[in-house]
């Protein structure tokens, strides 16, 4: 399998460790032991981010494996196209195309497919990305700056109510309608075009804060989950991956916020309980369609460890389910 454009060997130092430009892969020892690897396998990272669990895939895979990458960021597509390994593949596309990633890969099932949610470290800590309200920069939060409208164009128009759904719906913010009637009526004033802006017009609106928590956290949140559909990508790609999978291959999925848990957990849990009847009925358990998925362990945790070292680690959560017999059906 090769990769597309590839034109520089990868740094072997980096190849197991997960760390790639500053950037550290959370729980990356404990998603690469979830999936089981099989030396000959052939598995998907469908968020390459800065290639850290890529890295650490291919260091475990033997000369007849094989790893397809996808990430919708161009500058995580540039960094996987210059891994020059025969037996990865970068592709340009968003998590929820995975099917059409491996069928124009020529690939029917994989052994494994893991996903690591939400922003990356590297897109919140460039500040012309507009992810973080730390710097003041353009206000764009797209993951893919080649296409789609800005957080900016957004907030521009968009009228109040839908402003208060999103900032209540995806940041789960208390003030949400104070929120979004200070973004209109500082629109009317200027336009808003910077990070800074956007997080001073929801100081002013929020009245109390979480300890240690910007007042502008929710809000820079869910703008960004609405611009990227987030959790829309989520909903599609699970469905699309799972059915993807070979019988025993693996779905790892590590997220960052409620939402996105809330959003895996759900259908982990669907999948894996097989056809429900009502109770009324009497079937014996033989006659029902068992589940698709089987659920492998509990939710993983961060270490005290890597938390410490890495603030950002605190709050993922992963995932693990494993592909049984049954056919699939959803």
């Amino acid at each position: 399998m090769s990769g597309k454009h590839a034109h520089r060997r990868a740094d072997p130092s980096q190849a197991a460790t997960g760390v790639s430009a500053g950037h550290v892969s959370v729980l990356l020892e404990e998603a690469v032991a979830a999936l089981n690897l099989r030396e000959d396998g052939i598995y998907v990272d469908a968020t390459f981010g800065r290639g850290g669990h890529s890295r650490a895939i291919l260091a475990r895979l033997g000369p007849n494996g094989g790893l397809i990458a996808l990430d919708r960021d161009p500058a995580a597509v540039a960094v996987g196209e210059a891994m020059d390994d025969a037996r990865f593949r970068m592709v340009h596309a968003p998590f929820s195309e995975v099917d059409v990633a491996l069928r124009e890969a020529g690939v029917a099932e994989v052994d494994g497919v893991l996903f690591d949610l939400g922003v990356s470290s590297p897109q919140l800590d460039e500040a012309e990305r507009g992810f973080s309200f730390r710097f003041d920069a353009p206000l764009d939060m797209r993951m893919d700056t080649s296409r789609g409208m800005t957080a900016a164009e957004w907030l521009n128009q968009a009228p109040a109510e839908e402003i208060a759904r999103v900032v209540r719906d995806y940041g789960e913010e208390r003030f949400a309608r104070q929120v979004a009637r200070a973004i209109v009526e500082a629109r009317t004033v200027a336009p808003l075009a910077s990070t800074r802006q956007l997080a001073q017009v929801v100081a002013g609106a929020v009245r109390t804060r979480e300890r240690g928590q910007d007042p502008a956290t929710r809000t820079f949140q869910a703008v960004r989950i609405f611009i990227n559909r987030e959790l829309e990508e989520i909903e599609q790609a699970l469905p699309r991956a799972a059915v993807s999978l070979k019988t025993g291959g693996r779905l790892v999925v590590i997220s960052f916020h409620s939402l996105e848990d809330r959003l895996v957990k759900r259908f982990m849990r669907k999948e894996s309980e097989g056809e429900q009847v009502p109770l009324e009925i009497p079937l014996p358990a033989s006659a029902l369609r068992g589940g698709c998925l089987r659920l492998i362990g509990n939710k993983v945790k961060p270490s005290e460890r890597e938390s410490s070292a890495n603030p950002r680690a605190r709050s993922a959560t992963m995932r693990v389910a494993e592909r049984t017999e049954v056919p699939w059906s959803s």
